[in-house]
């Protein structure tokens, strides 16, 4: 039995968003499920019967398949049920019918048909059969049962259906890669219906709105008046007829209409009721201001716990608690349901923050420069919508062209990187990850796990998926104002043009640092310069114009540039003096920027109090001071080349005995997990084809000599201990031992520096172009990342590692040797010959197939990898098992667990 099945026994549940945005309960039958699956049957008409049963069965009959669903789960047997408010309206199941395959059936009531309800059982239940060990899920459905043939149709690509006497053949393949796209498709779009009374509310109750102003419920119910709330809107407040110029009433339950979502300020142990009261309102969502839940110790946690049941138990989504609000500035909105101090102008920047001091400071920041927000929510304990909800919401929101988050954590970070890695396509995603300590715990004893310490795993995750990291809060904002209303560079050349010869100085030293490029420019580009602007202080790039530079001339230069195709960004340079007019200046300037819509601008303006933050129609950003311009430029030329650059692909690899390196993990685990003997440990590598040198354990230092002859001398020999690390700081390795005299001596030695009884491993000594470094670290949230770096002493000495999470396509791992610093080392460096970099990315991608497929390989070390011109292969590994169990899953639909 494998662990997720002994998961699914102890009743594995979950909540997941139905297509119209309601939320389901999805559950393993339970035998006292036999009355309400009983009702089930019993409500349905014939027409429905007859669809799942071919024929309308007797009550005898019913009772059987009662009986069968409520039987105790196995591998070859399983059912789930999905339950509305308590009632169960849906089931599914599948019983053994030949080799790894299953016959699957789904029932929906007849009530609930249409909202998706049957797509969710019939995921959760290929999940299952998955994990059990089925390959398919067969079924036979009746030609006038249109609506499950949809249903198994649009689950996967994969899905056949063949017609065969009255009869249609369904084959649902469990383990079909094309499916992800279509569940990915219908979780954004549920998570848009879901949302929808969070962020475009008709109506909106306030409940805690009190008369005395500064109060929290008092000020957000004036917030919402003030910024002109398109809809109706209420107070809730049992001893007022008015607050704030608000109606109130008693209590939601008073209401003179429905409301779309309630914004609650009472003390914690009223909330839940309240939220309770909201559903009888016909409320989708609440936003809780109150604090003393989760971020408290003691009854805070239980407290959320019991909130988030009492919502999804009526179809609620949450945001908060103690959080700060949301904001929409959609004109047929209007919606500010908060207590911050300032509003931001509407624009195309969405922004998510766990904190609500950083939402403060990002709102302030926005409103200070006119970098305008399309959305603002806060999402303080985030115990129910958290950033994956609203990744998925912005997807597809016209009004949003940039997303900025600020996170302290993860739930479920695999299934962020697919959200936000799909969304980083479309629309930037910019972040801060606070934590970029070191001083988190180490994974394990190898030096794959030493170095993946927590931050690294998150800048692996924002690389592969294209999130924009910003060092600090002020560099997020920056960035984000450059690309919320520009254009994305087409490259990374950088013109400046300016009137600061030092400030245009330190602007091209800061763009070298990061990898933008300031080319000198042509010929024909300087001499046309000297025409426009004559008399400046330097024609070439950076462009000195001087600080006598008349408000014509600085134009006139800036055209030059922009129209002559040498640069993908242009940084403008102005710094005020009592001789120049700068006002005059970027008068001049702004019919020339507006005039191209498609070069990234970005502008600098120092000594000139009360510049506007922004430059003509198309909202150039306007910045205090180069390095910050360049940082943002930095940022946006990276992103832009990493949405130039394919998607990459899975390429198919040969040789691979998945069977036979999972029944050797099995066995290490059924063993006690931990570090592998080295002869388990070949089978698993040797499994994916992972190239290994020879070896041999030998138990006695006569073996060792008989070993050595036959490889053939010299021969290194090394302790065989699996629990020991850096065996070469503890004498466990001897190398080059030439006879069998040397091998005789150093056994002792050698096998001295591990427990007793482990004997020494005997390898022929081998040798080549560059020593690189391989492994995997599995991370139970984050899931197993794939290290590649310089291997035996420079490992730890130089640091040169890479990292990037599974699944791994070809291009992650051409662009993972290629971005060690070490890599000129590879390509033939000072006339040595070149390493088969084809091979290394052979072993890379094997060695990410293996993370994939195996979880419980919670570490590999690979050190050193001999790289030649004729191939790779590993000289040294250490391989350690642990259960992976009850990890989140990137794919299923899920919403977060309370």
């Amino acid at each position: 039995m494998t662990t997720s099945t002994v998961a699914l026994h102890r009743g594995v549940a979950v909540d997941a968003l139905t297509a119209d945005g309601g939320i389901v309960h999805l559950r393993p039958v339970d035998p006292d499920d036999a009355p309400a699956l009983s009702a089930l049957y019993g409500r349905s008409s014939a027409d429905d019967l007859r669809m799942r049963f071919f024929a309308v069965p007797a009550g005898a009959a019913l009772q059987a398949e009662v009986r069968r669903l409520c039987r105790a789960p196995t591998d070859g047997h399983q059912a789930i049920v999905a339950e509305l408010a308590g009632r169960i309206v849906g089931v599914a199941s599948y019983e053994p019918c030949a080799a790894r395959r299953a016959q699957f059936a789904v029932f929906v009531d007849d009530s609930q048909r249409g909202r998706g309800i049957g797509t969710l059982l019939l995921e959760h239940l290929t999940d299952t059969a998955r994990r059990c060990g089925i390959t398919h899920l067969i079924g036979e459905v009746l030609p006038g049962n249109t609506a499950m043939l949809h249903v198994a149709r649009d689950l996967t690509t994969g899905t056949r259906a063949v017609l065969h006497e009255g009869l249609f053949d369904v084959a649902v393949p469990t383990e079909n890669e094309t499916a992800q796209p279509a569940i990915a498709d219908r979780e954004r779009h549920a998570e848009r219906a879901s949302l929808r009374p969070l962020l475009r509310p008709t109506a909106v109750a306030v409940v805690g709105a009190g008369r005395t102003p500064g109060s929290t419920g008092h000020e957000t119910l004036r917030a919402l008046r003030e910024y002109g709330f398109t809809g109706p809107l209420y107070a809730v407040n049992p001893h007022a007829g008015t607050v704030a110029g608000v109606a109130a009433y008693p209590s939601l339950t008073t209401l003179p209409g429905p409301v779309d979502l309630v914004v609650i300020a009472v003390p914690a142990p009223a909330v839940a009721s309240v939220v309770a009261d909201a559903a009888v309102a016909g409320a989708g969502a609440a936003v809780i201001l109150s604090a003393g839940f989760g971020e408290s110790d003691g009854p805070g946690r239980d407290r959320q716990a019991e909130l988030v049941r009492v919502a999804r138990e009526h179809g609620i989504r949450l945001v908060g608690p103690n959080c700060l609000g949301v904001l929409n500035t959609a004109p047929d909105i209007r919606l500010n349901a908060g207590f911050t101090p300032v509003v931001p102008p509407p624009g195309g920047l969405a922004v998510a923050s766990q904190s609500g001091a950083v939402g403060i400071a990002v709102i302030e920041h926005a409103a200070r420069t006119r970098c305008g927000l399309s959305a603002f929510v806060s999402l303080g304990n985030k115990a129910d919508v958290s950033g994956n909800d609203l990744l998925a919401y912005w997807f597809d929101d016209p009004a949003t062209t940039a997303v900025a988050l600020y996170l302290e954590s993860f739930g479920n970070p695999r299934k962020f990187s697919r959200l936000v890695r799909a969304l980083a396509r479309r629309k930037p995603v910019l972040a801060v990850k606070s934590g970029r300590s070191t001083a988190g715990q180490r994974a394990g004893a190898s030096h794959t796990a030493a170095a993946a310490v927590p931050d690294v795993t998150v800048d692996a995750l924002f690389a592969q998926a294209g999130v924009v990291r910003a060092d600090s809060l002020g560099e997020l904002l920056d960035t984000a104002r450059l690309l919320t209303d520009q254009p994305l560079p087409t490259g990374d050349r950088l013109a400046v043009v300016g009137n600061a010869g030092g400030l245009n100085i330190l602007a091209a030293d800061a763009a070298e640092a990061g990898n933008l490029r300031v080319p000198a420019l042509s010929e024909t580009l300087r001499q046309r310069l000297t025409q426009v602007a004559p008399g400046a202080a330097g024609y070439d790039n950076p462009v000195d114009l001087g600080a006598g530079a008349t408000p014509l001339a600085f134009a006139e230069a800036v055209r030059a540039v922009a129209t002559s195709g040498e640069a993908d960004a242009l940084l403008l340079v102005l710094i005020a003096t009592r001789a120049n007019d700068v006002p005059a200046i970027l008068t001049a300037l702004t019919p020339v920027v507006d005039a191209h819509p498609a070069l990234t601008v970005a502008a600098v303006v120092v000594g000139a109090p009360g510049t506007a933050p922004t430059l003509g129609q198309r909202r150039v950003p306007v910045f205090d001071l180069p390095e910050r311009a360049v940082r943002a430029l930095r940022h946006a030329a990276r992103y832009a080349a990493w949405r130039r650059e394919p998607l990459g692909g899975w390429p198919a690899l040969s040789g691979l005995d998945t069977d036979a390196a999972q029944a050797c993990v099995t066995e290490g685990l059924a063993a006690g997990g931990g570090w592998q003997p080295y002869e388990r440990a070949a089978r698993i590598l040797t499994a994916y084809g992972i190239p290994l040198s020879p070896a041999v354990t030998a138990p006695d230092a006569g073996t060792a000599v008989a070993v050595a002859e036959r490889f053939g001398y010299p021969v290194a020999l090394k302790c065989a201990d699996p629990d020991l690390v850096h065996k070469s700081d503890t004498g466990g390795v001897q190398l080059a031992l030439t006879d069998a005299e040397q091998v005789r001596g150093a056994f002792a030695g050698v096998t001295a520096a591990g427990r007793p009884g482990h004997g020494a491993l005997v390898q022929p000594m081998l040798s080549g172009e560059v020593e690189l470094s391989c492994g995997i670290v599995h991370d139970p949230l984050f899931g197993s990342l794939v290290m590649a770096g310089l291997g035996g002493v420079h490992t730890d000495v130089l640091g040169d590692r890479v990292f990037r999470l599974v699944p791994l396509t070809d291009l992650d791992a051409r662009r993972m040797w290629r971005s060690l610093r070490g890599a000129p080392l590879l390509t033939g460096y000072r006339g040595r010959p070149a390493v088969d970099t084809i091979a290394v990315e052979d072993l890379l991608l094997r060695v990410g197939r293996l993370a994939e497929d195996l979880p419980a390989v919670a570490e590999l070390d690979l050190n050193p990898v001999l790289a030649g011109s004729t191939g790779v292969v590993a000289v040294d590994m250490k391989l350690c098992l642990r259960a992976a169990t009850g990890e989140p899953d990137p794919i299923l639909r899920d919403l977060r667990r309370p």
